[in-house]
Order: C-alpha cells, then sequence, then structure tokens
C-alpha cells in the first residue's frame, strides 16, 4: 500500500460507518416497537440522501476538487456521530433518526469523492483492484457496529451502553482521517475539461451502458441493505436466538465480504471484470437458493445440516458473493467513460438510494406474506439483474 493511499483508505473505513449505523435498524425495532416495514424504512431517512446529494455534489467536486469534497463528507459524518456522543445514548427515536440523516447525507458526499479519487492514487490499470481493495475496508468500518453490540451482549452491556462505546469509536476514527487527508498532497486527474453541471450528468442517461450500470448499483445495494439489516431479525424471530447475539450474523457477512474483497483485489489484477461480475453473482444466487431451502435441508434429519447451520453457510455464500458487486460495477463504468467520472459518480452515488427504496419494498412484502423468508426474494430478484449486467454488459472503453 503506498503512504498515500492510506488516508483514502481510512476515507473508505469510514465510509463503512455509515453501513455500521445503517445496521442499527434491527435495534430500532426491538427498542422501538416497530414492524418490518417501518424498521427498514428508518434506514430511509439516511440513505435517500444518496439520491438528493449525489449529483450536485458531482458537480461541486468538478469545482472544488475531490479531496474537499471528500473533506467536506467525513466532517457531516463527525457531526452525525457527535450528536450521539454529546447526548450519551439513542434513547430518543427523533435523535436516532437524526444521526442517521446527517451520517447518510456525509456518507453520500463520502461515496461520490472517494470512488473516483482512489483513481487519482492508483496505478494505471489498478483502480478496479485497489477500489475492491478499499470497499474491503469499507467492510471494517461497516461491521464495526454489530461487533460491539455483540460484545458488549455477550458481556451483559445494555444497548444504550454498547451503543455509546460505537459511537466514540467512530467520532475518534472520523478526527483521524479528517486529519489525514486534509495532510494530503494529490494531483487530480483531470476530465475533459468541460465542468460538469446537471445538463452533462442527467445527459449521461442518454447512453443505455450508464442506465443499466447505475441500476446495478441501485438494486444490489438495496439487496445488501435487506439482508445486513434482516439477519439478526431473522435469526431471532426463526432460531429463538437473543436479539443482541444474534448481531453476530451481521459480524459475520460483513468479515466474510470483507474477505471476499481483499481476495477479489487480487484476484482482479489477472481476470477479466466483466467475467468476475458474472461468476460473483452466480454465486450470490447459489447462496440465496441454500437459504430458501435451509428448512427442507434441515428436515433431512442429518445433525450437522440443520435449518440453522444451513442458513449460516448460506450467509457465507452469499456475502462472498456480495462482496466485489458493487466496486466491480462502478469500476466497470468509469473505466469505459474515464472523461466523465466526477458525472458517473454523482449518478452511481445517487443510485446507492436503492438501499432506501428496496429495504422497505422488502419489509412490505415480508409483512404481507408473514415471512421474512419470503421477503428475501426481492433482493434475489436483484442479484438475477447483476447477473444479467456480466452476461451483457461491453467493457470496451468509449467517448461520452
Amino acid at each position: 500500500m503506498k503512504l498515500k493511499t492510506f488516508p483514502i483508505f481510512l476515507a473508505f473505513m469510514c465510509m463503512g460507518y455509515g453501513d455500521a449505523v445503517t445496521t442499527l435498524v434491527s435495534v430500532a425495532k426491538a427498542q422501538f416497537a416497530l414492524s418490518n416495514f417501518m424498521a427498514q424504512f428508518v434506514q430511509f431517512a439516511g440513505l435517500i440522501m444518496f439520491g438528493v446529494l449525489s449529483i450536485p455534489m458531482g458537480i461541486v467536486q468538478d469545482r472544488i476538487g475531490r479531496k474537499k469534497t471528500l473533506l467536506i463528507g467525513l466532517v457531516i459524518i463527525f457531526f452525525g456521530v457527535m450528536t450521539v456522543v454529546v447526548r450519551g445514548n439513542l434513547d430518543n427515536f427523533y435523535l436516532f433518526v437524526l444521526a442517521i440523516f446527517l451520517v447518510g447525507c456525509g456518507n453520500a458526499v463520502l461515496q461520490v469523492s472517494g470512488n473516483p479519487i482512489m483513481r487519482d492514487v492508483s496505478d494505471e490499470g489498478q483502480y478496479s483492484s485497489n477500489l475492491s481493495l478499499g470497499q474491503s475496508v469499507k467492510a471494517i468500518g461497516s461491521f464495526t457496529a454489530p461487533v460491539v453490540i455483540f460484545i458488549g451482549a455477550w458481556f451483559s452491556f445494555s444497548e444504550a451502553q454498547s451503543n455509546k462505546v460505537l459511537f466514540m469509536i467512530l467520532a475518534v476514527v472520523l478526527a483521524l482521517s479528517i486529519v489525514s487527508v486534509f495532510m494530503l498532497k494529490i494531483k487530480e486527474k483531470k476530465n475533459d475539461g468541460k465542468a460538469a453541471s446537471l445538463g452533462s450528468c442527467f445527459g449521461m442517461l442518454k447512453n443505455p451502458y450508464v442506465v443499466a450500470m447505475v441500476m446495478g448499483i441501485f438494486v444490489y445495494v438495496g439487496a445488501e441493505c435487506v439482508m445486513a439489516n434482516s439477519l439478526p431479525i431473522y435469526f431471532t424471530e426463526n432460531f429463538g436466538m437473543d436479539g443482541g447475539l444474534a448481531k453476530q450474523y451481521i459480524v459475520y457477512f460483513y468479515v466474510a465480504i470483507m474477505i471476499g474483497r481483499f481476495a477479489g483485489a487480487a484476484m482482479l489484477r489477472k481476470f477479466n471484470t466483466k467475467t468476475f461480475l458474472r461468476n460473483t453473482a452466480i454465486l450470490a444466487l447459489v447462496g440465496f437458493a441454500f437459504m430458501f431451502f435451509a428448512n427442507t435441508i434441515g428436515a433431512m434429519g442429518i445433525a450437522f445440516l440443520s435449518a440453522k447451520n444451513v442458513t449460516i453457510f448460506a450467509l457465507f455464500v452469499l456475502a462472498f458473493g456480495f462482496a466485489n458487486i458493487f466496486p466491480l460495477i462502478f469500476s466497470m463504468a468509469i473505466d469505459r467513460i474515464p472523461s466523465k467520472a466526477n458525472e458517473l459518480s454523482g449518478l452511481m452515488v445517487t443510485a446507492i438510494c436503492g438501499g432506501a427504496i428496496i429495504p422497505p419494498i422488502a419489509g412490505f412484502v415480508a409483512d404481507s406474506c408473514h415471512s421474512l423468508l419470503i421477503g428475501f426474494t426481492v433482493p434475489a430478484l436483484a442479484i438475477v439483474y447483476v447477473l444479467m449486467l456480466g452476461l451483457t454488459v461491453s467493457t470496451k472503453r468509449e467517448n461520452a
């Protein structure tokens, strides 16, 4: 890892804190007695800001630069975290939503700048690999919340105590990231000389390839959010686990994603991105198949193939399949039209609002069918779409 990439990788870890905070959806469900729909809808408060802020911030970034935009995102997340640190707990629903909202705003800005700035610090041909590595570092931040809450439950801490420790950790690392990025000197790669605008951003949507890839990000992020948010609820409701201890499965999920991204970063130095996308989507669908048929397999009566064990196995297969989808789609789009990196970044990060839209749909399906497992058909269909991208899109570079 080059010294100049360290602050960027640290910023990627802070991106993961956005995921870490939104995994508190299951905490909200238990603490505020919410339905599946409302629990998933809480996430809307943060992730919808990806849809609102990303394109405007892509335009701002084109004018002030990626480093300054990155700093803006880090500072906003820091203020969101500090709203909880100053109060000392998350016992107020409106404070809970405000914290998620601010973290979501900052994370949207961070994603707009962080993904393309990685290209500025990457050697030629290494962007996809480094972006996967960055996303693996992001995964470390993503499982911070469930790790802290799980450890707290293990030592009989209250969720309020665990949350206080969590947000204090986030505040310290965010402060370190702000300082390191501020001190970073970097030569940003220029675009085609034309200033980005709303017209140029939305004009990119005339390109069918861009639309397809933006939709890929939209459905994938929604699928990941559904699974990450629902795993503790699923293990609690179906296997009678304590809610705090069930957080361990989010930890397993993100640890597996982190390992998968580290492996993907190495493999992408030698393998074609389109082929890799296709294969990783197939692996995720295999994971869904095991999850859907876990009870059937468990009914066979084989001791080590209980429904719970098969579901845990499915979780790992899913996570390995999910691991590289986001960096693959993002880097494929940027590498194909590099002259429009800021506009593409704004559009692609806007699509992260799929994490605000798809989880409530999955929650509605689960409530309507009285089955969280049936609700998982929504993210499964999203991965079918990703597979279609891997089968059909071209990676040949083009002019915008």
